[in-house]
């Protein structure tokens, strides 16, 4: 009788067992996660070239040797450092009225390939936004689509986390350029 009790205990406690390990492995499953909010922007650079001081929005701060700081220089700007604060539009006319502004910087970090590497914040002044979004990352300009890190924020977007798709929506030469900006956070506070 004892040695029946003794089997039945023993066989409860290896049932908890399996149970339990089994239960701890599946949560520590990656589960795929929706976001908890999705923006869409769009933020419109004017380089600035010598001679559009009043409209520019960035600027050419650091060049290489072989560059200025009026033209973006030679061998896919390699060594160049921007720095902007753009309009950002709901829409992708740039005559829209701005809900903040884009500020930050990009360098151009390749000789071989056209790429740079982007620093930047949204800071808002809308109504219906208010803090801001920092984002950092490369930025392969050659790809259609482009997805760089949401690393924080302030205000209604208070310590965010993410992900922004950047696609170019329209450029003119070096002078203009215009960028969906897709975002897609994925803690919110």
């Amino acid at each position: 009788m004892a040695s029946k009790r003794f089997n039945f205990i023993a066989n409860l406690f290896f049932l908890f067992i399996i149970i339990s390990f089994s239960i701890v492995e599946s949560s520590n499953k990656i589960r795929a996660r929706r976001p908890c909010k999705t923006l869409t922007f769009y933020f419109h650079d004017i380089i600035y070239n010598g001679e559009n001081a009043k409209n520019a929005t960035s600027a050419i701060v650091g060049a290489p040797a072989w560059g200025n700081f009026t033209k973006l220089a030679g061998q896919n700007h390699f060594g160049d450092l921007v720095v902007f604060d753009d309009p950002i539009t709901l829409d992708n006319n740039i005559h829209s009225s701005p809900i903040g502004r884009a500020q930050g910087f990009y360098v151009y970090d390749k000789k071989e390939i056209f790429t740079a590497w982007l620093g930047f914040s949204l800071v808002f002044n809308s109504t219906e936004h208010k803090g801001s979004i920092n984002f950092a990352g490369a930025d392969p300009l050659m790809n259609k689509t482009r997805d760089i890190s949401v690393i924080g924020g302030t205000g209604d977007f208070f310590m965010t986390r993410g992900i922004a798709t950047i696609t170019t929506d329209a450029f003119e030469g070096e002078v203009y350029f215009r960028l969906c900006v897709d975002i897609k956070l994925y803690e919110c506070w």
